[in-house]
């Protein structure tokens, strides 16, 4: 199934057929261009892991696993270096390349860090309408060829990133920096949807976020721990206009500085769901709430795979959206790795089996990343490599970093030979 080669209404009917599954992967792209103080260092995921050196060979790896779908970051930053000024040259080898090889990009617009001219970020007045035209312009220039967009990659790690602690631009801290970053990702999100279907009425945007799973033993946590699960859902619930007086978080947000009229923007402005995106991690996406001598403390201790099917469920009947597996990864041994793909791959069978639309899985990240800590670091790039891939990098001759295969890469190509015999078939819809 090519995904240019459909009508949006086709593509969206294919991945409700029970035979459809989408296997992908993908290269982690945070970009972060403003420079830490104490180190003047930034973070640019592709400088440091060398993909703008080597991203032909990168990309026929990426080919030799067999997937047809693959999430793809662009750097806004190069493409768009000043006001008027636009270098279409590495967007348009890439996805070019990638397109070649037989495989379709999501391409993942904004992966938290915005152009440095960009002043003040996501504070900036006109930080939607700068991104919208970012979109349409590339979207114009693959008219026809790409169909799938992902406008803002996980706008709830930008909000606590940039607006709750303050590390990124705009540097903003507590929660009503992080609402008001929240809301900036938001609406540059609504307009970036209108702006591509301005271009191609025919593109399928796939909403991507990070999840968490929060759980408590202690009863009297109970109600917090549903409060902070309503928090996961709040941009994609801004997005679609559903934050209303009914909203579990109405007052929340009112009181942290979200006004009447910006809601009203919102239902206003609706945007559909067509795919959704989920990003999950054993390591990161279960959250215990414990009451501790010094206060409340969330605990992330490594999940089971049962985190999937209990997310899973959640969006789906929330949502009643089809489900897209769109980052999920294990740090650690190969073992390790091993273990939760089998077992994060059989719980997206389970789901199936009940009628869940979880129609794909992305292997995220392909080879091993520079952890965010550099930025802030003073050791060299391989220091803060997290193996996390199919292939791990190793410093090589020159300071390069080489890709090395685990055997993961097989277990992948199997399961992606496999297709949906891998994951199994959809079941009749459960009720929403």
């Amino acid at each position: 199934m090519r995904a240019a080669e459909l009508t949006r209404q086709q593509f969206l009917d294919r991945l409700a057929e029970p035979e459809t599954f989408l296997w992908a992967t993908g290269i982690e792209d945070t970009f972060i261009t403003c420079p830490w103080p104490a180190t003047g260092r930034t973070l640019d995921e592709y400088e440091l892991t060398g993909h703008y050196d080597h991203w032909r060979q990168d990309l026929d790896r990426m080919a030799s696993l067999g997937v047809r779908v693959a999430r793809y970051g662009v750097p806004w930053h190069r493409i768009n270096p000043a006001t008027d000024t636009w270098d279409w040259s590495f967007a348009d080898a890439t996805l070019g390349r990638m397109l070649e090889l037989g495989i379709d990009p999501i391409v993942d617009l904004v992966h938290y860090g915005l152009p440095a001219w960009i002043d003040g970020a996501y504070d900036h007045p006109d930080f939607p309408q700068y991104m919208a035209e970012y979109a349409a312009r590339l979207a114009d220039r693959f008219c026809g060829r790409i169909r799938l967009y992902t406008p803002l990659n996980e706008p709830r790690v930008a909000a606590w990133f940039c607006g709750k602690i303050g590390w990124w631009p705009p540097h903003r801290r507590g929660w009503r920096g992080y609402l008001r970053v929240l809301l900036a990702c938001c609406r540059g999100i609504v307009e970036t949807v209108r702006a591509l279907h301005t271009v191609d009425p025919g593109i399928v945007p796939v909403h991507v976020d990070a999840t968490d799973l929060f759980d408590t033993a202690d009863p009297a946590l109970e109600s917090e721990a549903a409060l902070r699960q309503e928090h996961v859902f709040l941009a994609l619930d801004l997005m679609s206009g559903r934050v209303g007086p009914l909203h579990p978080l109405y007052a929340w947000v009112l009181r942290f500085g979200a006004s009447e009229a910006d809601l009203a923007w919102f239902a206003e402005h609706a945007i559909d769901l067509p795919v959704i995106g989920i990003n999950l991690y054993p390591m990161f996406s279960r959250k215990v709430l414990t009451r501790t001598s010094s206060g409340l403390r969330a605990r992330m201790p490594y999940a089971s795979a049962d985190i999937v099917e209990r997310l899973g469920e959640m969006y789906w009947r929330r949502y009643g959206a089809p489900l897209l597996i769109s980052e999920t990864a294990s740090v650690g041994s190969v073992g390790r790795r091993r273990a939760w793909l089998a077992d994060s791959v059989a719980a997206a069978r389970a789901l199936r089996e009940r009628g869940v639309p979880v129609v794909g899985y992305t292997w995220w990240p392909m080879f091993s990343l520079v952890t965010w800590a550099y930025r802030q670091g003073t050791a060299d790039a391989a220091s803060y490599l997290r193996h996390m891939g199919l292939w791990d990098l190793r410093p090589g001759a020159n300071g390069t970093l080489e890709r090395v295969a685990t055997p993961l890469v097989g277990e992948y190509q199997r399961l992606v030979a496999g297709g949906i015999d891998s994951v199994g078939r959809l079941a009749a819809a459960s009720v929403v």
